[in-house]
């Protein structure tokens, strides 16, 4: 009985709400707070940081509308993949922290290395079988 409910749509529709979560929140808030948006950007050292903050908004919520709607959904696991891996290496850089900030980051790495994963499993998935 677990496995048909575990092969419900609406089942696989919430996993992959989960997935795209963070990028959901994270783009809305970026949207609402502009200012803090720029400040993000300018503590990466991204410049210019408008247009920096535009597209990572543009991406975090379009690519999660494309992977929950299933319209594309591929092109939007791949894009928030990408998104994820670079952000990764630029805002997780462990080996270059001091304790105890170094367990911090290292965790935030793997578990956001996990996410690309999570997101090339939906979009390898999308590809092989388009119905679902």
């Amino acid at each position: 009985m677990g496995a048909r409910i575990l092969a419900k749509p609406f089942i696989r529709w919430i996993a992959l709400l989960g997935l795209c979560a963070a990028y959901l929140q994270g783009g809305i808030n970026k949207a609402l707070d502009f200012p803090s948006a720029l400040g993000e950007m300018q503590h990466f050292g991204l410049t210019p940081a408008a247009p920096f903050a535009v597209a990572v908004i543009g991406l975090e919520l379009g690519a999660s509308l494309l992977i929950l709607t299933g319209f594309y959904r591929w092109l939007g696991a791949l894009g928030l993949a990408g998104f994820t891996l670079m952000a990764t290496f630029l805002a997780n850089r462990y080996w270059e922290a001091a304790l105890p900030e170094r367990f911090m980051l290292a965790n935030s790495f793997y578990e956001h290395l996990g996410l690309v994963g999570g997101f090339l499993l939906v979009a390898w998935i999308d590809l092989k079988e388009p119905h679902l």
